[in-house]
């Protein structure tokens, strides 16, 4: 039997590096807005979607979610909104950033069958191009190999029990691998995809629109 499937989209940022007044996922790449498009990719492998968003927006209407509920002050906060908002009776939870709006579905299906395989989590990854170097107080002290580094994106699927008991501490980090690593899940790497953009400044706007095409 399938397992069956939610997503998580997390758009309740306020993307301070992108403007202070107009917040990237709502903003257009062609037909339709960031977080639009992220919600639409999520939708392509789950039994429903839940969107995370700020709470000044819960009340406005989005066909593309089957739940919409406020976030918190953290990403891990809202991821946690998110969960609350989660069914039991599934199996796995698949989180995405809703300011990555060109995620394709091959990627959320690698995410998922690794978990429905027996990982804990699985998250894609890119190898790094450029040298990487650890710097203290503007000095650089290392050169860091980079053999086995590897830059993470989303979307990232997890067993569902999995990832609720890696957020019971309440803790917070970068992505939701982090926690699940940090209570001895197995989380593994499929293949990133380079074009897998997030939306973080609004030069990205343009790049996003491009390779949209």
């Amino acid at each position: 039997m399938a397992p069956t499937v939610w997503s998580i989209v997390v758009a309740a940022g306020e993307g301070a590096r992108f403007d202070p007044v107009v917040l990237k996922q709502h903003q257009k790449v062609g037909a339709g807005r960031v977080q639009d498009l992220a919600m639409d990719a999520a939708r392509a492998v789950a039994s429903g979607v839940v969107l995370v968003t700020r709470p000044e927006f819960v009340a406005d209407e989005e066909p593309r979610a089957d739940v919409v509920v406020a976030g918190g002050d953290t990403r891990s906060a809202s991821v946690r909104c998110g969960l609350a908002a989660i069914p039991d009776g599934c199996d796995i939870v698949v989180v995405h950033d809703g300011a990555r709006p060109l995620a394709k579905k091959a990627l959320f299906d690698a995410v998922v069958a690794a978990v429905a395989g027996g990982a804990d989590a699985a998250v894609p990854g890119v190898a790094l191009a450029d040298t990487v170097k650890r710097v203290e107080d503007g000095r650089v002290v290392e050169t860091v190999p980079r053999d086995d580094l590897v830059a993470v994106q989303t979307p990232q699927a997890f067993r569902l029990d999995v990832l609720r008991a890696a957020h019971e501490s309440g803790a917070d980090a970068t992505d939701d691998a982090a926690l699940v690593e940090a209570v001895g899940g197995r989380v593994v790497v499929v293949p990133g995809d380079p074009d897998n953009l997030k939306i973080t400044t609004k030069s990205d706007l343009a790049v996003a629109s491009v390779l949209q095409r």
